[in-house]
């Protein structure tokens, strides 16, 4: 038999609950105020929504608590990052940004490889 999932904790709830009021509140935004300010509620509403799924399908995914801990240590979604951020890198070769990515790619790539050092320690 499988273990019943924990239910979420209040973080968690409210997280998602926030996230939802404020997708609801720039589209309404968006809707009503006045060119500029509208364009703007309307992203905001857009990256709140977009934060709402992925924050619902991470605590679908990861049930209890340590989801950070649990995320930080996943090789998959490490080496991932580890790759776009390299892409990012070589597609910007003379741009403003270029340093960004590369300190994202810096950043990644110290991900990853604490990712596979605390699975192989773990025997994971």
């Amino acid at each position: 038999m499988s273990q019943p999932r924990p239910s979420w904790s209040a973080r968690r709830r409210r997280v998602l609950l926030w996230l939802a009021v404020g997708t609801v509140l720039g589209g309404l935004g968006a809707v009503g105020l006045p060119n500029e300010f509208g364009v703007t509620a309307g992203f905001l509403a857009a990256l709140c929504a977009f934060l709402l799924v992925v924050a619902l399908v991470v605590f679908l995914t990861i049930p209890g608590p340590d989801t950070l801990g649990t995320l930080l240590r996943t090789p998959p979604l490490a080496g991932a990052v580890l790759v776009v951020a390299v892409l990012l890198v070589m597609s910007n070769p003379a741009g403003s940004l270029r340093w960004l990515w590369v300190a994202a790619a810096v950043a990644a790539a110290g991900w990853t490889a604490f990712a596979v050092w605390e699975t192989r320690r773990s025997g994971g």
